[in-house]
């Protein structure tokens, strides 16, 4: 996704009042802080294939937890949490395994927002 795409998906993002509340603190900051980024990305690309890359995950719309780590609060916040919100924000159909290059973008969504929570923190 260029930058300029980027940008107006967080705008975006930011009019949701339910999306914006979303911030990156306490334990989930300090674990994002101290595993550092190449092994929360790892830890995204794993979370997306097993929880989102099915065409029918279970528990779909139920899926992702509202904490315990910076992932599942930076899905919430992206709208990366189910197949509901990847096709309502993102445009990816539902009714289909995900694609290497769909996941690839979700965890990239996903990064960019932990990096711009990293930056708002200091």
């Amino acid at each position: 996704m260029d930058s300029a795409s980027m940008e107006k998906l967080f705008e975006r993002l930011g009019r949701s009042g339910f999306r914006s509340r979303f911030r990156l603190m306490g334990r989930e900051s300090t674990y994002y802080r101290e595993k550092g980024e190449e092994v929360i990305r790892e830890h995204a690309r794993q979370l997306i294939r097993e929880r989102l890359g099915a065409a029918e995950p279970a528990n779909d719309g139920r899926q992702t937890p509202m904490r315990k780590h910076p992932v599942f609060i930076a899905q919430h916040a992206t709208a990366t949490c189910c197949r509901g919100c990847l096709a309502k924000w993102h445009g990816i159909a539902k009714g289909r395994e995900l694609t290497d290059a769909e996941a690839e973008y979700i965890v990239g969504v996903i990064m960019e927002w932990l990096r711009r929570q990293g930056r708002e923190g200091k």
